[in-house]
């Protein structure tokens, strides 16, 4: 009797271990998968905000931490660096890197197209691409793609303007003091000029270029092929939700939270909210050839850009 007892009490303690162990194995498989985004805050990654402060990351089992970056080009190195390991940026910044060999790869579009665009001040003489010549404009860098845009169109009509390397905050006081003739801006500063009466001009421009990329560091991918999709999934449904209503005060308080910008610039922008995950292949293959002629990279990568892992998801789609 006693033996049966013992044998009893054994089978229960081999029994209560091996659900032990399963409840310990089912609760570390139900963990979160740990994503680190580097960010250069800007209401066009709006969708990463969204996504975060409404839960839609958690809800795709992710626990998603956001870690601000002073611009695109740091978000870019803390990634490669393997700090993090997802940024959101300029199509040309992700470009350029993987043209050089940054093992990285785009996983998703952010918005399309470019919404940057030219101000300029109200009865400037500015009125087409041929009136550029020799005017003093203010852009972020030689390779931005609103940029390259701009300066492609100037170039096509027989002209070419001085860039003064300014972007946002500096390249508005810039515009507010006169020392430019014009500045190629984005949003919430782009909202701001038109607040303060600068006129928008030659809108057709940044049209042969996306705007924005998620891109991943390929080891982080390799690892996590199916977390990186999860977390498309939440910037899809993070799209619908911006995409319904872009001038609501939801979205206006999220993107003060996250940027700072005022809720009126935020409103004012809102019209340019156009926001898809799927990649523009046949746009940044244009911007691919445009770094090439400006000596940016060597070879355009073109299908080299993108995650294989996402065809059929956010590229590679007839």
């Amino acid at each position: 009797m006693n033996r049966l007892k013992l044998c009893a009490a054994g089978i229960a303690v081999v029994v209560l271990a091996i659900v032990t162990m399963g409840e310990a194995t089912a609760k570390k498989a139900e963990s979160p998968v740990r994503i680190i985004i580097a960010d250069a805050k800007t209401t066009n990654h709006l969708n990463l905000y969204v996504a975060q402060e409404l839960g839609l990351f958690r809800k795709q089992g992710l626990d998603v931490a956001i870690v601000e970056a002073r611009d695109p080009a740091l978000a870019r190195d803390l990634v490669v660096s393997g700090q993090a390991d997802v940024f959101w940026s300029c199509p040309s910044v992700a470009v350029s890197a993987i043209a050089n060999g940054a093992p990285l790869k785009i996983i998703a579009q952010v918005k399309s197209p470019c919404s940057s665009l030219l101000v300029v001040p109200k009865g400037s003489p500015i009125r087409s691409y041929k009136e550029l010549n020799g005017k003093r404009i203010a852009g972020s860098s030689p390779a931005c793609e609103a940029v390259i845009a701009f300066e492609r169109k100037a170039r096509e009509a027989g002209a070419r303007f001085i860039l003064e390397k300014l972007a946002g905050g500096p390249a508005l006081a810039a515009l507010d003091s006169g020392t430019v003739d014009g500045a190629i801006l984005e949003d919430p500063h782009l909202a701001i000029a038109e607040l303060k009466g600068y006129k928008v001009i030659l809108r057709d421009a940044p049209l042969a270029f996306p705007c924005r990329t998620i891109n991943g560091r390929t080891a982080f991918l390799q690892e996590n092929p199916e977390a990186l999709k999860r977390l498309v999934v939440a910037i899809r449904e993070a799209n619908v939700v911006i995409n319904k209503a872009p001038a609501s005060r939801q979205i206006a308080d999220i993107v003060q939270r996250y940027t700072g910008a005022p809720p009126q610039a935020v409103k004012r922008a809102a019209k340019r909210f156009t926001f898809s995950d799927r990649i523009d292949e046949k746009g940044l293959n244009t911007l691919g050839e445009e770094l090439v002629a400006l000596k940016e990279i060597r070879e355009n990568p073109k299908a080299n850009l993108y995650a294989a892992e996402f065809r059929g998801i956010t590229w590679g789609m007839k």
